[in-house]
């Protein structure tokens, strides 16, 4: 056990006004906070900053201008380019100048739709620079997600591209926008379209603007100054899943963020000026908000943005490629992503043949690290992998090995131990909290730290829910439990949000779309285990009289779901069945369906209405099994 890990923790908890006072020192503040903590305005209360200039303006200041803040490595595209600190301020306050001139200002909204390209770093950055609050969606997403989005954050301008880039695909971005914009009910000022060489977008006038040529038309404007901030004040919004199919806005503010975010880079990861920090992720989540962008940019570290994938672009070596061409300290990624690379190269030849440089640890998050992909990365790399777990609306780790603070404790299936600032308990359905090794709801004691969220844009009831069922507790909406030697252990969602490939998704959202098909009479969404993706989404639909011989029932339902919430839902795999599991009140037993599905052994539960269901189900998937073989 780490001494330094321990004392920090204890500190966090017991005082957490030293605590936090002292990390708020590695943060350049306009107004120095008097204190760390407020019931009212939640963290450093009485400072103020500008974001944008932690992350970028002081590094040059300090002369460090030549160093390389973002390594941009495109497979897709053939392209690799550095961006010093120096460079990265000059087409940041271009692209201010530019949202300036086009009316946005400190509190406005501006949605990014956007791919993994400097631009889109350019825009979150300088949107921090002006106090105007980013919301960026993956760039893809379905325009009737973007729609939503659109008309909760209502921003005064789209920020797109023309195209993204996934593996051998070219995904053209502007019918989506304009798609999403022919549905919602507000309209933008403009959309600001950023031309791509891979494919190349109409334009509509006077709505539409190149990108390109309003940099160039503002370039004589004078880069505007930052705005001081307040540490409450928000600096991003992030969509992420809701249960009823309304995304939840999770708002970000600047303060906490910055200070817990830089405590992060140097505690947990070791992470430092001159260092490179690879974050496999992208900027439309949260890791991709958190440590693509801002965490290594605001310790001075040089961050790698790629635009590729773990396989296919070209092989299943180009994580090993990339790490050592840029001389990789740390790597962040998926486990979604090592099972693909394991699948495509299952004896790690690529590994041995290519190494990791200098890199000195492996990190995983997004979704339950399986103890064998762990125990194969750890074997062929020599390298300590560390699961972590946080959430969207934590917005850095709760629970991990911190390994910048001596802690080298590590046990395959946990993601390790709460990090300062984090109090952790499982508590039973009457909030009492249990014994180790008992599984219950995981929640965290308020205050939550800083970095984490502290209300949800236009919801503050929808954020004040997560600490309804146990007052005092926030409810982290996982199950999980603590074992004998205090390793936390998250086993799994405790409601229809599960995680596909790291994405958040609801299946109760799901169900919406598929009982809303012709021929769907019912119909249930259950979460799959998965080898690659951790879970996947699989429907089991009951069809209306008429449709029973309707063969092409199931590929309308995965076309729903895929045209509603686009390729990210995963949905694949639709059972047409005589009739769902339901207990006598009526409710259906998805956690029944999901054994099945999964093969696992199963046992009718005394409440179930009709015992002779399961089995039929069951022969479905054998039969269906049958036919793929």
């Amino acid at each position: 056990m780490s001494e330094l890990y321990t004392s920090a923790w204890q500190e966090s908890i017991e005082n957490r006004e030293a605590f936090w006072s002292r990390a708020a020192g590695a943060v350049e503040w306009s107004k120095e906070p008097s204190r760390a903590w407020d019931d009212a305005r939640g963290w450093f209360p009485d400072g103020s900053l500008n974001t944008a200039v932690n992350a970028i303006d002081r590094h040059v200041a300090a002369g460090r201008g030549d160093a390389a803040a973002i390594i941009y490595d495109s497979p897709v595209t053939d392209t690799v380019e550095t961006y010093s600190y120096a460079r990265l301020a000059d087409e940041v306050g271009r692209v201010a100048t530019m949202l300036v001139r086009l009316g946005v200002g400190r509190g406005d909204r501006v949605i990014l739709y956007m791919p993994m390209i400097p631009q889109t770093m350019f825009a979150m950055l300088a949107c921090a620079r002006l106090g105007a609050v980013h919301s960026v969606v993956f760039g893809g997403f379905a325009a009737h997600e973007l729609a939503k989005r659109i008309d909760d954050a209502t921003p005064r301008l789209i920020l797109t591209a023309s195209a993204g880039v996934e593996g051998s695909r070219k995904i053209a971005y502007k019918p989506m926008v304009d798609e999403a914009l022919r549905t919602s009910n507000h309209q933008p000022d403009h959309v600001v379209l950023f031309q791509r060489d891979v494919l190349a977008a109409d334009l509509i006038a006077p709505r539409d603007i190149d990108w390109a040529a309003m940099i160039e038309e503002t370039s004589a404007d004078p880069v505007p100054a930052p705005a001081e901030m307040a540490a409450d004040d928000p600096l991003y919004i992030l969509y992420t899943s809701g249960t009823t199919g309304t995304p939840k806005g999770v708002v970000r503010e600047n303060g906490g963020h910055a200070v817990a975010l830089t405590w992060s880079m140097a505690n947990i990861y070791g992470v430092g000026p001159g260092d490179v920090f690879w974050a496999a992720s992208d900027v439309g989540w949260v890791v991709g908000h958190s440590y693509i962008v801002y965490a290594p940019l605001l310790v001075g570290a040089t961050t790698v943005l790629f635009e590729g994938k773990p396989v296919g672009t070209p092989d299943a070596g180009t994580f090993w490629r990339t790490i050592r061409r840029h001389g990789v300290k740390v790597f962040f990624t998926a486990p979604t992503a090592i099972r693909a690379i394991r699948k495509e190269d299952p004896s790690a030849s690529f590994l041995r043949e290519i190494g990791t440089g200098p890199l000195q640890a492996v990190f995983l998050a997004g979704e339950r690290a399986d103890p064998d992909t762990i125990h194969w990365l750890e074997e062929h790399s020599s390298l300590p992998v560390i699961d972590h777990w946080w959430q969207t609306e934590l917005g850095w780790p709760g629970v991990a090995t911190c390994h910048a603070l001596g802690d080298t404790r590590r046990r395959a299936g946990s993601a390790g131990f709460p990090v300062p600032g984090y109090e952790f308990a499982i508590l039973g359905d009457d909030g009492k909290e249990l014994g180790r090794d008992q599984s219950g709801f995981v929640a965290v004691r308020e205050p939550l730290p800083p970095g984490a969220s502290r209300t949800l844009w236009n919801n503050k009831a929808g954020w004040e829910k997560n600490f309804a069922a146990f007052p005092g507790w926030y409810e982290t909406g996982d199950a999980g439990y603590i074992d004998a030697d205090g390793f936390v252990h998250i086993m799994g969602r405790t409601d229809d949000i599960i995680n596909v490939a790291g994405h958040r998704l609801s299946t109760g959202q799901m169900e919406q779309i598929v009982a809303a098909q012709d021929g769907v009479a019912e119909c249930a969404v259950i979460g799959a285990d998965d080898a690659i993706k951790g879970m996947v989404p699989i429907a089991f639909v009951v069809p209306r009289a008429g449709f029973d011989a309707d063969a092409g029932l199931p590929a309308r339902v995965i076309a729903g779901v895929r045209g509603e919430l686009g390729a990210v839902a995963a949905l694949k795999t639709a059972y047409v069945v005589g009739a769902l599991p339901k207990t006598r009140s009526g409710k259906i037993l998805r956690n029944l369906l999901r054994k099945i599905a999964n093969g696992e052994a199963w046992t009718c539960p005394p409440t179930i209405d009709d015992p002779a269901i399961p089995a039929a189900i069951e022969s479905v998937i054998r039969q269906d099994s049958a036919k793929v073989a």
